[in-house]
């Protein structure tokens, strides 16, 4: 093990700057050797470790689908409440990441100390609350920090099979959801997020490209005839909008795997802010025009993509958008796969694709919760609401709090909190409010509406659903007898006004054809 270390280290010879950590050599094989056009090739894509590297992961995974849900969430928020919500949720996960980060290198800082040696292990936020404020600390966050990356997973499948019905519809969601989830399952060959160099960049572009699609061909097409923007109408939309926003900003629950892959962690501090401030050049423009496009129209689109006409430069944005889900699903999974590697005592293997065996039954759940919850859009705000407020905003101020709440401990603190908060009277006031606000509009209010709406989405599309928000089937040629290839559409169809959305439109026709249940477009 100590050969492969040195070997790793050897590239890297400048002292830490501030803080005595360590570097990341997990899994890396002894470097010492001459430098080969393959290795330099190599290290060009897949071994990062840099600041660069960290800030396109940041970036990368920040903003994933959920740059298709925005404007959905500015339909029911407004315009102004949706650009505030974005300038306030995206500070607001700033400042948790960065105490994210000051945990971990403080943690990691005491460890090293005692000669802990962290080579060929990867450190994840529940071993952080372990070593810093014991193993009550360790379950709750293990706990919090596993289901949202679960459902964190489980989403960007939903998201795959909701993209790629737009260009093509010849099967149904649930079979491109089926299709999807085996080719997510390839993520278990990548070791680690030091390997997402490429991909994290490759990330980036697409959700740059597909946010500025969606903003220059909304501002082509113009406003529809009759266009309404009349958010917030109603209580339930306005806090499920805030929450998808809240979720939006919280994707930072991979914040220690990100900062454990860097070479130098301590450099970590900023690049979360730099990753949410570049993001929000992507967010606020695409979700505003949209919605200044479309209006309410979006209430009953939550994915900004079917409004838009079909063009070879939409095809191209759900191409992008279906490669850099896949992207985010890896991001997501891989603390997960770290957690079962460690439960059946695989993390510290050095083959490849032994690890990668044994990390298969983690992809299955992900698989089996995403056909059972095709809600794309509505699930969001649920598990924003539910588990990101605990688990990157609410649990973060709270053990920073606690972790310095003594007088020896802020004295011996590695990374004393910055003048311009105000030390550590500023930075205790700074979480207070943080674990209020979340608590009471997040998690309260938040968790309220998102569920609410959620539950809709069950009572009204149903569990196991075929195909969620797709369109109704055109009607049966005049006189033709209706048979098995024009199944009926239910007696009570679904309308926005049960759902606490809209006046109900009028059935069409093709709601008293056929017997089975069929997913037509009205919904959230």
């Amino acid at each position: 093990m100590g050969s492969a270390a040195d070997g790793s280290l050897a590239n890297e010879k400048a002292p830490a700057e501030t803080v005595g950590v360590g570097r990341y050599v997990e899994m890396e094989q002894d470097g010492g050797g001459p430098s080969t056009a393959k290795s330099r090739l190599s290290g060009l894509l897949w071994h990062g470790g840099s600041a660069y590297d960290a800030w396109f992961s940041c970036a990368s995974n920040q903003v994933a689908q959920v740059l298709l849900t925005l404007p959905y969430s500015f339909s029911q928020l407004g315009m102004l409440s949706g650009i505030l919500f974005q300038l306030f949720y995206g500070l607001l996960g700033s400042w948790t990441a960065y105490l994210i980060s000051i945990l971990y290198v403080e943690y990691r800082t005491r460890k090293e100390r005692e000669k802990v040696d962290f080579r060929n292990h990867v450190i994840q936020w529940f071993e952080v609350l372990d070593g810093l404020l014991g193993r009550h600390w360790r379950n709750v966050g293990l706990a919090f920090n596993c289901t949202f990356l679960l459902f964190g997973s489980v989403i960007q499948l939903i998201a795959c099979a909701s993209n790629i019905y737009y260009i093509n519809d010849k099967l149904d969601k649930r079979t491109w959801t089926y299709i999807f989830g085996a080719c997510c399952a390839t993520t278990v060959f990548i070791p680690s997020f030091h390997n997402y160099r490429i991909w994290s960049f490759l990330g980036l572009v697409m959700t740059t490209y597909t946010a500025w699609y969606l903003a220059v061909a909304s501002l082509i097409h113009g406003q529809v005839d009759g266009v309404k923007h009349s958010g917030p109408t109603k209580m339930v939309l306005y806090f499920t909008g805030a929450t998808n926003i809240l979720y939006t900003f919280g994707g930072h629950a991979v914040t220690v795997e990100i900062m454990h892959a860097m070479w130098r962690p301590q450099k970590f501090k900023a690049i979360y802010l730099m990753a949410t401030l570049y993001v929000l050049t992507l967010t606020l423009p695409s979700a505003a025009s949209v919605y200044w496009a479309f209006g309410d129209e979006l209430l009953t689109h939550s994915n900004a993509l079917a409004l838009l006409p079909r063009t070879a430069f939409r095809d191209a944005a759900v191409v992008l958008m279906l490669i850099h889900q896949f992207i985010t699903f890896g991001f997501a999974c891989t603390p997960l796969y770290f957690v079962w590697e460690k439960l059946i005592g695989l993390h510290d293997c050095r083959s490849l694709f032994k690890r990668a065996a044994a990390r298969l039954p983690v992809v299955v759940p992900i698989w089996f919760l995403a056909i059972i919850f095709p809600f794309f859009g509505p699930i969001n705000s649920a598990v924003g609401s539910l588990l990101v407020s605990f688990t990157v905003y609410i649990i973060p101020a709270l053990a920073h709090m606690i972790t310095f709440r003594s007088a020896h401990a802020r004295e011996n603190a590695v990374e004393p909190p910055p003048r311009f908060v105000g030390r550590w009277t500023g930075t205790f006031i700074i979480n207070a409010f943080v674990v209020a606000w979340v608590l009471v509009v997040g998690f309260g209010f938040g968790g309220w509406a998102s569920m609410t709406n959620f539950v809709r989405q069950i009572d009204t599309f149903g569990l196991f659903t075929k195909c969620y928000q797709c369109p109704p089937p055109p009607l049966p040629p005049a006189g033709a007898a209706p048979n098995a290839t024009w199944p009926p559409f239910p007696a009570t169809p679904f309308n926005a006004t049960t759902a606490g959305l809209a006046p109900a439109p009028a059935p069409s026709p093709a709601h008293f054809f056929g017997r089975h249940h069929r997913h037509h477009s009205h919904g959230l």
